[in-house]
């Protein structure tokens, strides 16, 4: 699924809720169950970075979203910087949105 929604989801999970950062922390979080969902985006190069997550969100039914930019994904984050991935550990205000 992608779509610019999740930027959304990322950005007020961020201020109200928790957000893990990075695909390590991203991986980890899905890995362990603790993740509510897994935003990545689609524009990561090499692909193999993130080729993991959906199948592993999969595995686990946790919702994967994939969004079109790294950088946008970055800053809905909080971060200056591009990231690949986002875990979103508690949703906050967002949880609305999450049920979608």
């Amino acid at each position: 699924m992608a779509d610019h929604r999740g930027y959304e989801l990322v950005e007020i999970a961020r201020k109200s809720g928790k957000i893990k950062k990075g695909t390590n922390e991203a991986t980890k979080m899905v890995e362990r169950g603790t993740a509510k969902a897994i935003v990545y985006a689609a524009d990561v190069t090499p692909k193999e970075i993130v080729m993991h997550i959906p199948l592993l969100a999969k595995e686990k039914g946790i919702l994967c979203i994939e969004v079109p930019s790294k950088e946008e994904l970055g800053a809905a984050a909080g971060l200056t910087k591009p990231t690949a991935a986002v875990a979103i550990m508690d949703a906050g205000d967002a949880k609305g949105l999450l049920k979608e």
